[in-house]
């Protein structure tokens, strides 16, 4: 079953990485008490996710935040180094990466996606939603092979 509009994120550990190495998150503590914007992407280093999606978070991120977005945030089916170097490569500062390496995040949510067909396993679907104290206040996945409603632009549309 796929997450929703007033759903409380459920509590999956993943992983971010800090100065200090990689650090545990538990989904459902770290987005208590305040509204951040969530993207996910199938894949670090993926044409569309680098060239529009990450892309476009970085060039809107001021705007989502002016709009009452506390941090933005992208999770990926990658470990914490790749989405590092991935955040590096496209000047992400200010962008969260949080790494969702086996894929626990996106089927807790109802999001994942079989890849095996493009030898990529298990991945995330592409979305983008608002997380407004641990509950999804916003929600736009896309359609396979598709990418307009999770982009920053459309989320800046609707808010």
């Amino acid at each position: 079953m796929t997450i929703g509009i007033g759903d409380p994120l459920p509590s999956v550990q993943i992983t971010r990485l800090t100065a200090d190495g990689r650090e545990p998150v538990d989904t459902a503590e770290y987005f208590k008490g305040r509204r951040v914007a969530l993207f996910a992407v199938p894949g670090a280093y993926t044409p569309t996710c680098s060239a529009k999606h990450l892309p476009g978070f970085v060039e809107k991120a001021d705007a989502l935040k002016a709009r009452g977005v506390d941090e933005i945030a992208c999770t990926s089916v990658n470990d914490p180094f790749v989405l590092e170097a991935w955040a590096k490569a496209n000047d992400a500062q200010g962008i969260t990466m949080l790494a969702d390496g086996n894929a626990d995040f996106a089927t807790a949510l109802g999001l994942d996606m079989d890849g095996s067909k493009f030898g990529m396993g298990r991945r995330s679907q592409r979305y983008a939603m608002i997380v407004d104290d641990g509950k999804v206040a916003a929600l736009h996945v896309e359609a396979p092979g598709e990418f307009r409603v999770s982009s920053a632009d459309h989320l800046l549309e609707t808010l």
